[in-house]
């Protein structure tokens, strides 16, 4: 069996990611979550799209037997396994910026848009090139006037997503630092490559 990472409280890592290989994602201890990003190997401007992913799969609520696009329209990961069914395409990862926004009070964290282009530097990454990423866990519903909240994940202790890489990748991934998506305290985040 594969080695488990340990992706520390409010931290991020970034591995590569070959074709046929397989990504797990897991929430150890419940309601966290785990931004993701997928840049193509070989040319890291070939990004995972929100845009391109929603609207081929025709819907904001995406689980096993989606596909994550790039901004080329190619496929880079199949969602091939999800214990919760309940994750984020929407929102931009949390950054200096959003503590400010939505959280004045508190002090101010580089959040998983500081960890990731930290994380993914050494592929030649920069903050320019950081998409929406693909927040595992992430609860946030819209109701019927198109207003989005942000609740707890619904996730517990344990859960997982399993993607399978479709292309070879570099992938940026996150123990996600804002209060609201965590429901207010922030655990690690596990991952597997199989």
């Amino acid at each position: 069996m594969s080695e488990t990472h340990v992706i520390p409280v409010r931290s991020g890592a970034a591995f590569e990611l070959a074709a046929g290989q397989t990504l797990t994602v897991f929430d150890p201890e419940g309601r966290q979550v785990a931004d993701l990003l997928a840049y193509n190997r070989a040319d890291v401007r070939e990004v995972v799209s929100s845009g391109r992913t929603l609207d081929y799969a025709e819907t904001i609520r995406l689980t096993t037997g989606h596909v994550l696009y790039s901004n080329r329209s190619r496929a880079m990961l199949e969602i091939v396994g999800d214990t919760v069914g309940v994750h984020d395409f929407l929102l931009t990862p949390c950054s200096f910026d959003t503590f400010h926004h939505f959280y004045p009070d508190l002090p101010p964290h580089r959040g998983c848009f500081g960890n990731l282009a930290a994380a993914l530097a050494p592929w030649g990454v920069t903050e320019d090139m950081i998409p929406v990423a693909f927040n595992c866990f992430m609860n946030v519903p819209v109701d019927a006037a198109g207003r989005l909240s942000v609740l707890p994940p619904v996730s517990t202790a344990g859960d997982s997503i399993v993607f399978a890489a479709k292309m070879d990748l570099v992938i940026g991934l996150t123990a996600c630092s804002a209060p609201a998506s965590n429901g207010g305290s922030f655990k690690p985040i596990h991952y597997r490559v199989d």
